[in-house]
């Protein structure tokens, strides 16, 4: 039975679970971007590019990047030379002009 009462029915304890708990599930979301810098080829002609693509959430590891980057590069014609390195959103901004029209692409 609702009696308007809201978050004043709600024994204090309870509420300061739910608090940390939404607060914790946001900062975790937040740290959950992973990216991942990258070098590609194409044959006949053969072109190389180097690129920065967001891998999503899971693990942020160089084996889980090459899972996620191999059949999106595929579907374009590219193949996956090596994944050179993971990290964060920290990382996204010192690597956008070595990506240029590959940063975020794929």
């Amino acid at each position: 039975m609702n009696d308007g009462a809201g978050w004043r029915s709600v024994d204090p304890m309870k509420q300061l679970i739910l608090i940390l708990a939404l607060t914790l599930g946001t900062a975790h979301a937040a740290e959950a971007a992973c990216y991942a810098d990258y070098k590609a080829k194409r044959e006949s002609p053969l072109r190389l590019h180097y690129g920065v693509a967001e891998i999503g959430d899971g693990a942020c590891t160089k084996a889980a990047a090459r899972r996620a980057l191999t059949p999106r590069l595929a579907a374009e014609g590219w193949a996956l030379l090596n994944v050179v390195s993971v990290f964060d959103a920290s990382g996204l901004e010192e690597r956008k002009a070595s990506a240029g029209p590959n940063y975020l692409r794929y």
